[in-house]
């Protein structure tokens, strides 16, 4: 089973939007962004294995991306024709997984991704490996808390890594608590990520339009994986929200949601040109022979 929002089904000639939430998340993280999208396009912001109704058993949850996009597989079937597709933190390296290497990327209209989790991308320089090797160790540590039982401290963990340099607010304990119940699948989330190759390779092969986001009070290492995606991609749109942490999507959804929408807007008249400029010969001939 998996928790999809589907709105304005109406609209079948129009491209599809597919959002892929958070670690720790649901598709419901999207709510607002499919009410601002709704009535043009088709929208489905499906639950990633192991998160809100798409529950597995561990020895079934994804170790690679491209097992994650294995178990979307459903979902992007279901959206007909082109995609939109928009990712944020986990999810946006299932939908670079999606957009790079999958049965799936032919079909992409966009793609937006918000702060992507794709540390192998920070493997070059000395400083980018020291990023590298600081969120393996964060990732070490919240596994082995989380294997050894104690979810709570790997979640307090979790949580203030992402952070960053925003504010500390408290969680509420209902939100802890919906975490502590999906803390194992992190582990899983963290060896997928880790297990990426050729990132810079991938990268540098898309030819999609792409919207690459960031906040300026996220971990450096995310503000990083953006800087580096848009330095490689020639087709990438980078926007920095100095006063946004890591969540943006939801903390700045007045600014993000709007960009998202732009995006999509402009890559939709992209893809009507060639149709145009395929017509106009035609007419010519048309007007030639009246």
């Amino acid at each position: 089973m998996s928790n999809v929002i589907e709105i304005s089904r109406a609209y079948r000639e129009k491209a599809c939007v597919v959002a892929l939430h958070c670690s720790l998340g649901s598709g419901r993280q999207w709510k607002t962004l499919a009410d601002e999208l709704g009535r043009e396009h088709p929208f489905f912001a499906p639950d990633i294995a192991g998160y809100g109704t798409n529950s597995c058993c561990a020895a079934d949850l994804p170790l690679t991306l491209a097992e994650e996009v294995r178990c979307l597989s459903g979902q992007l079937q279901d959206a007909d024709g082109p995609i939109h597709l928009v990712g944020h933190s986990y999810g946006g390296a299932i939908a670079f997984k999606i957009a790079t290497c999958s049965p799936f990327a032919h079909r992409l209209r966009s793609l937006t991704l918000i702060e992507p989790v794709l540390p192998t991308l920070l493997c070059e320089s000395d400083a980018d490996r020291r990023l590298h090797a600081r969120f393996a160790q964060v990732a070490r540590d919240v596994s082995e808390d989380i294997w050894n039982g104690s979810a709570l401290e790997a979640i307090d963990m979790f949580i203030e890594f992402w952070n960053g340099s925003g504010p500390q607010d408290p969680l509420p304990a209902s939100a802890r608590l919906r975490m502590i119940e999906r803390a194992d699948k992190l582990a899983f989330d963290f060896t997928a990520a880790f297990a990426e190759e050729n990132v810079p390779i991938a990268a540098a092969s898309l030819r999609v339009p792409t919207l690459l986001l960031s906040g300026g009070l996220s971990p450096y290492l995310t503000q990083r994986i953006v800087q580096r995606l848009g330095a490689i991609m020639d087709c990438a749109d980078i926007q920095h929200l100095p006063a946004a942490g890591h969540m943006l999507p939801l903390t700045h959804a007045s600014s993000v949601n709007p960009a998202i929408a732009r995006h999509i807007a402009r890559a939709d008249e992209l893809a009507g040109v060639p149709l145009a400029l395929e017509a106009a010969p035609a007419e010519a001939v048309s007007r030639a022979e009246g």
